[in-house]
Protein backbone atom coordinates (compact mmCIF):
# COMPACT_ATOMS: atom_id res chain seq x y z
CA UNK A 1 0.00 0.00 0.00
CA UNK A 2 1.12 3.45 -0.80
CA UNK A 3 1.70 6.50 1.51
CA UNK A 4 -1.03 9.14 1.22
CA UNK A 5 1.62 11.81 -0.19
CA UNK A 6 -0.80 14.63 0.03
CA UNK A 7 -1.49 14.25 4.15
CA UNK A 8 1.75 13.36 4.60
CA UNK A 9 2.98 17.25 3.06
CA UNK A 10 0.31 18.47 5.37
CA UNK A 11 1.66 17.32 8.23
CA UNK A 12 5.29 18.02 7.03
CA UNK A 13 4.05 21.87 6.43
CA UNK A 14 2.52 21.59 9.83
CA UNK A 15 6.29 20.76 11.08
CA UNK A 16 7.93 23.33 9.13
CA UNK A 17 5.44 26.00 10.39
CA UNK A 18 5.65 24.97 13.93
CA UNK A 19 9.66 24.54 14.08
CA UNK A 20 10.12 28.28 12.05
CA UNK A 21 7.61 29.76 15.20
CA UNK A 22 9.48 27.45 17.67
CA UNK A 23 13.21 28.72 16.65
CA UNK A 24 11.95 32.31 17.08
CA UNK A 25 10.32 31.57 20.29
CA UNK A 26 13.79 30.58 21.26
CA UNK A 27 15.73 33.35 19.46
CA UNK A 28 13.96 35.70 22.30
CA UNK A 29 16.66 34.24 24.82
CA UNK A 30 16.01 32.43 28.04
CA UNK A 31 15.22 34.89 29.77
CA UNK A 32 12.74 36.66 27.92
CA UNK A 33 11.33 33.64 27.42
CA UNK A 34 10.49 32.55 30.77
CA UNK A 35 9.08 36.34 31.55
CA UNK A 36 6.12 36.25 29.23
CA UNK A 37 3.70 33.46 29.51
CA UNK A 38 2.11 34.10 26.26
CA UNK A 39 5.79 33.30 24.40
CA UNK A 40 4.97 29.44 26.59
CA UNK A 41 1.78 29.07 25.71
CA UNK A 42 2.80 29.72 21.77
CA UNK A 43 5.78 27.07 22.78
CA UNK A 44 3.56 24.82 23.95
CA UNK A 45 0.78 24.69 21.31
CA UNK A 46 3.75 24.97 18.51
CA UNK A 47 5.54 21.62 20.10
CA UNK A 48 2.28 19.66 20.58
CA UNK A 49 1.50 20.37 16.92
CA UNK A 50 4.83 19.41 15.69
CA UNK A 51 4.92 16.24 17.47
CA UNK A 52 1.66 15.24 16.69
CA UNK A 53 2.25 15.76 13.07
CA UNK A 54 5.54 13.75 13.22
CA UNK A 55 3.30 10.86 14.85
CA UNK A 56 0.79 10.92 12.52
CA UNK A 57 3.17 10.46 9.62
CA UNK A 58 4.77 7.73 11.90
CA UNK A 59 1.04 6.06 12.58
CA UNK A 60 0.58 6.25 8.50
CA UNK A 61 3.81 4.83 7.53
CA UNK A 62 3.64 1.74 9.99
CA UNK A 63 0.41 1.38 9.28
CA UNK A 64 0.59 1.56 4.98
CA UNK A 65 4.20 0.13 4.73
CA UNK A 66 5.17 -2.09 8.20
CA UNK A 67 1.33 -3.53 8.81
CA UNK A 68 1.28 -2.92 12.16
CA UNK A 69 -0.18 0.11 14.82
CA UNK A 70 2.14 0.93 17.63
CA UNK A 71 0.95 0.18 21.14
CA UNK A 72 2.46 3.47 22.27
CA UNK A 73 3.60 6.87 20.93
CA UNK A 74 7.04 5.82 21.36
CA UNK A 75 7.10 2.60 19.91
CA UNK A 76 5.88 4.55 16.60
CA UNK A 77 9.07 5.85 16.12
CA UNK A 78 10.67 2.71 17.51
CA UNK A 79 9.29 0.40 14.65
CA UNK A 80 10.52 3.09 11.86
CA UNK A 81 13.94 2.55 12.94
CA UNK A 82 14.13 -0.92 13.13
CA UNK A 83 12.41 -1.12 9.56
CA UNK A 84 15.00 0.94 8.27
CA UNK A 85 13.54 3.24 7.55
CA UNK A 86 14.46 6.30 10.27
CA UNK A 87 18.28 5.96 11.33
CA UNK A 88 18.06 4.27 14.90
CA UNK A 89 19.40 7.17 16.97
CA UNK A 90 17.01 9.24 15.63
CA UNK A 91 13.93 7.32 15.96
CA UNK A 92 15.44 6.71 19.74
CA UNK A 93 15.20 10.69 19.89
CA UNK A 94 12.03 10.75 18.27
CA UNK A 95 10.83 8.32 20.87
CA UNK A 96 11.71 10.05 23.89
CA UNK A 97 10.09 13.16 22.49
CA UNK A 98 6.54 11.74 21.69
CA UNK A 99 7.31 10.90 25.73
CA UNK A 100 7.93 14.32 26.13
CA UNK A 101 4.50 15.49 24.36
CA UNK A 102 2.60 12.97 27.03
CA UNK A 103 4.18 15.53 29.34
CA UNK A 104 3.12 18.65 27.97
CA UNK A 105 -0.36 17.22 27.28
CA UNK A 106 -0.85 15.22 30.88
CA UNK A 107 1.11 17.01 33.55
CA UNK A 108 -0.10 20.88 31.65
CA UNK A 109 0.07 22.40 35.01
CA UNK A 110 3.38 21.15 36.16
CA UNK A 111 5.71 22.08 33.16
CA UNK A 112 9.13 23.77 33.49
CA UNK A 113 9.49 25.93 30.77
CA UNK A 114 13.14 26.46 31.46
CA UNK A 115 13.11 22.60 30.49
CA UNK A 116 11.02 23.28 27.41
CA UNK A 117 13.46 26.12 26.27
CA UNK A 118 16.57 23.99 26.86
CA UNK A 119 14.94 21.38 24.83
CA UNK A 120 13.72 23.02 22.16
CA UNK A 121 17.19 23.08 19.92
CA UNK A 122 17.70 19.32 19.93
CA UNK A 123 14.30 19.01 19.09
CA UNK A 124 14.01 21.29 16.26
CA UNK A 125 17.23 19.83 14.49
CA UNK A 126 15.48 15.73 15.37
CA UNK A 127 12.14 17.25 13.67
CA UNK A 128 13.71 18.77 10.38
CA UNK A 129 15.76 15.71 10.30
CA UNK A 130 12.91 13.66 10.36
CA UNK A 131 10.81 15.76 8.09
CA UNK A 132 13.49 15.76 5.44
CA UNK A 133 14.11 11.88 5.48
CA UNK A 134 9.99 11.60 5.16
CA UNK A 135 10.04 14.25 2.09
CA UNK A 136 12.77 11.97 0.29
CA UNK A 137 10.13 8.95 0.77
CA UNK A 138 7.80 11.36 -1.07
CA UNK A 139 10.36 12.25 -3.74
CA UNK A 140 10.34 8.75 -4.60
CA UNK A 141 13.80 7.49 -3.46
CA UNK A 142 14.24 3.93 -4.10
CA UNK A 143 12.98 1.52 -1.87
CA UNK A 144 11.65 4.06 0.50
CA UNK A 145 7.61 3.35 2.09
CA UNK A 146 4.88 4.22 -0.40
CA UNK A 147 7.43 3.11 -3.54
CA UNK A 148 6.54 -0.80 -4.37
CA UNK A 149 10.20 -2.12 -4.35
Amino acid sequence: MSLEADRIRSKLGDITRSVARLRALHALGRETFLEDADNQDIARSRLLTAIEAALNICYHTCAKRLHQVPEEYAQCFHLLGQAGLLPRDLAGRLALMARFRNRLVHLYWDIDYGQVYDFLPSALDDLEAYSAIVAGWLAGSRGAPGSDE
